[in-house]
């Protein structure tokens, strides 16, 4: 028995409509990046490192640290927003956490960092944001943070708030970044997947002469180093000469710093070297601020090895937190941490962590006015040439 014939039931469309249809076929399939679904770096084969990450990838994979984010897009001058993260659920002034920032390099607007670094502690969330709403993003969670409750006696607070300056797609004098988007940004906080890209406050940042951004991984060590994990989000807006996994994809894409320097041909959006990023660190490893400061340290071995040098105009900060909050109070009390000797698969974990979020900003994000999106296919066919992708799939079997 032959099948049924189904012509009558779906009749050839007509040439005309068969044309428009072919017509809007290759329009979708010329549509920008920001039409398009983009992966993470490891769902493209990039795997970074050695120690597998956590569930998410994320930097809520440290447990109860929260992430929320508003976008502002405001015509085609505005692309700014805030990023804010919580290291726990509770009231974060009274039950504070180690907390520490190392410098790499200074030319920026790090809110707070002074008395973080002398007490080794975080007594508010972090804000991400840009340049000039620093002060506005630090008035905003001041006033929201005084109306919490529990807060009706505090006369003194110390809000940290980085930034990242995102002038080349962003009106920034006209600090577009309101009360409200803050408070959204802090009361939407939630665990569970990191949203990446142009969102947030890396919606109008630029890094390595492609479109920058919010990225985000983490790192679980085995339990034979104790099981913890390590989570960083970045905020890129940085220069240099891009480096995946080893390849000299910035080289070979022919977009670098210096490039009209040295006669190369310039490439639409030439690296410009300077810029910042913003590091955030969080670990649920029992550390003090003095060893949280050396873990941060090497968040930035994670930054170098994506072809960052962190130049005269670039402004580099790591904060980095332990979920293991500290006792309050005048009363002494028993607190267990880590030794020394404990630390070196930290410092691997955080660079690995580090070096894949800034990979994952640049891989989600989408282009943004004249600032095009890192292309995908290109970079895989390097990455290809150089060998650099899926490294663990072809490393020989442990002996027994």
């Amino acid at each position: 028995m032959g099948l049924p014939c189904l012509c009558a039931a779906f009749p050839v469309p007509p040439a005309p409509v068969i044309r428009a249809l072919a017509l809007l076929a290759v329009l979708l399939m010329s549509l920008p990046a920001s039409a398009q679904q983009r992966p993470r770096a490891r769902e493209a084969g990039v795997v970074v490192g050695i120690f597998a990450p956590g569930p998410a990838n994320a930097i809520t994979d440290v447990a109860g640290v929260r992430v929320g984010q508003v976008t502002v897009r405001e015509g085609d001058s505005v692309n700014t927003g805030v990023t804010a993260i919580l290291p726990h659920a509770g009231n974060l002034f009274r039950e504070r956490v180690p907390a520490a920032i190392h410098v790499g390099n200074g030319f920026g607007k790090l809110l707070g960092s002074m008395q973080v670094r002398e007490l080794g502690e975080l007594e508010t969330p972090i804000l991400l944001t840009c340049t000039l709403c620093v002060w506005r993003a630090a008035d905003a969670m001041t006033t929201w943070l005084l109306a919490q409750p529990g807060m009706e006696d505090v006369r003194s607070i110390n809000p940290v708030v980085g930034e990242t300056n995102d002038g080349a797609l962003n009106d920034i004098r006209a600090r577009p970044v309101r009360p409200e988007h803050v408070v959204r940004a802090l009361e939407s906080a939630s665990a569970g997947p990191v949203e990446e890209g142009s969102v947030g406050a890396g919606a109008g940042t630029v890094a390595f002469g492609w479109k920058g951004g919010i990225g985000t991984s983490s790192r679980r060590l085995p339990a034979a180093f104790g099981g913890y994990t390590v989570g960083v989000l970045v905020q890129s807006n940085f220069g240099g000469v891009l480096t995946v996994n080893g390849a000299p994809v910035g080289r070979e894409l022919g977009r670098f710093a210096f490039q009209r320097e040295l006669a190369a041909v310039p490439a639409v959006n030439e690296d410009r070297a300077d810029g910042s990023i913003m590091i955030v660190l969080a670990t649920d490893a029992p550390v003090d601020a003095r060893n949280l400061d050396r873990i941060a340290r090497r968040a930035l071995s994670g930054l170098a090895r994506t072809g960052a040098t962190m130049t005269n105009g670039s402004g580099d900060y790591v904060i980095a937190f332990s979920t293991v909050r500290r006792p309050s109070g005048i009363t002494p009390a028993a607190v267990t941490e880590l030794p020394n000797d404990a630390l070196s698969p930290l410092f691997q974990a955080t660079a690995e962590a580090t070096e894949e979020a800034i990979l994952n900003s640049l891989f989600r994000a989408t282009t943004v006015r004249n600032v095009e999106a890192l292309p995908i296919d290109r970079t895989l066919e390097i990455l290809r040439h150089y060998n650099a992708l899926r490294w663990n799939e072809t490393i020989p079997p442990r002996r027994p």
